[in-house]
């Protein structure tokens, strides 16, 4: 079990230094094992795993309790594998036996800020400067390798109602367990309704209308998808767009096409939306 850079193996030289003083610091999971423990060895690649996950906000001590007998029995260790979360100095939480990586995970959240944390502050200043497209694609990014966790949902829901891509939240609040829509489910429900009620322009009415007249009208259709992307209700822009398409690829010289690459370029690169309709467009085209 060799250490690495967020991990270290625990002998009486360094125990002092790399379990108490650097517990001053940040905390120490304390891993009690030994070679003939098969639980052990099941939880060993776990705690790794996180320890590389969490890129040094912990750090990973691995006791061989065999080899060490004078500090296990100086913690109180009973069985193995026993694992023990140290602060300043003094322990404050673990376990005894294997446990599944779900298990530990909850135990760490308790002590840690979350690996995605900085990731987090990261795409809520990209959307404070207006970079919606970078920020969304970070907050997707962060919401996926926190394995979709309530708070990430909740954040990147917001993030997607702030940038009024109302549909695409409702979407992701739809997932959350009914025990878990707390006040800031609730407020995300509303904004998204109140968002809803703002985009119903007279413009947009009036040209449904115009468009309900007279369904071949493609002129009126272009027009109403610009004005539905203008308050990035994009999927029915692109839908009316692709309406369009279907019936004339070449209306008006072309227009139909460079609006429709218009809004997948202002969605962003890369966003699910934006690749979902590229697709669409190249079987449509090809």
């Amino acid at each position: 079990m060799n250490a690495s850079a967020h991990s270290v193996e625990i002998d009486e030289s360094n125990a002092q230094q790399l379990l108490i003083e650097e517990s001053m610091t940040r905390p120490v999971v304390v891993d009690f094992w030994a070679d003939w423990c098969e639980p052990c060895k099941q939880l060993m690649p776990i705690l790794e795993k996180l320890a590389q996950e969490y890129q040094g906000a912990f750090l990973l001590a691995k006791v061989n309790a065999d080899e060490q007998q004078m500090l296990a029995q100086q913690l109180g260790v009973r069985s193995l594998p026993t694992i023990m979360v140290i602060k300043e100095g003094q322990p404050i939480d673990g376990f005894s036996g294997a446990q599944p990586e779900s298990a530990v995970r909850e135990m760490l959240d308790k002590h840690l800020p979350s690996p995605q944390a900085g990731a987090l502050v990261e795409a809520e200043q990209l959307l404070a400067e207006g970079d919606v497209p970078g920020a969304l694609a970070l907050y997707r990014s962060v919401w996926e390798e926190s394995g979709k966790k309530l708070e990430m949902t909740l954040a990147y829901a917001g993030a997607l109602v702030t940038a009024n891509r109302l549909d695409e939240a409702e979407t992701l609040l739809q997932d959350v367990r009914l025990a878990d829509q707390d006040a800031r489910y609730e407020q995300l429900i509303a904004q998204i309704e109140l968002g809803r009620g703002a985009a119903r322009s007279p413009e947009v009415e009036a040209l449904e209308a115009a468009l309900a007249a007279d369904p071949e009208d493609h002129a009126t259709r272009i027009q109403l998808a610009v004005q539905l992307s203008q308050v990035a209700q994009y999927r029915d822009a692109l839908e009316h767009l692709l309406t369009v398409l279907r019936a004339d690829r070449d209306f008006n010289g072309g227009e139909v096409r460079k609006v429709f690459l218009d809004t997948l370029a202002t969605i962003g690169k890369g966003d699910p939306l934006a690749a979902e309709y590229q697709r669409k467009l190249f079987s449509l085209m090809y």
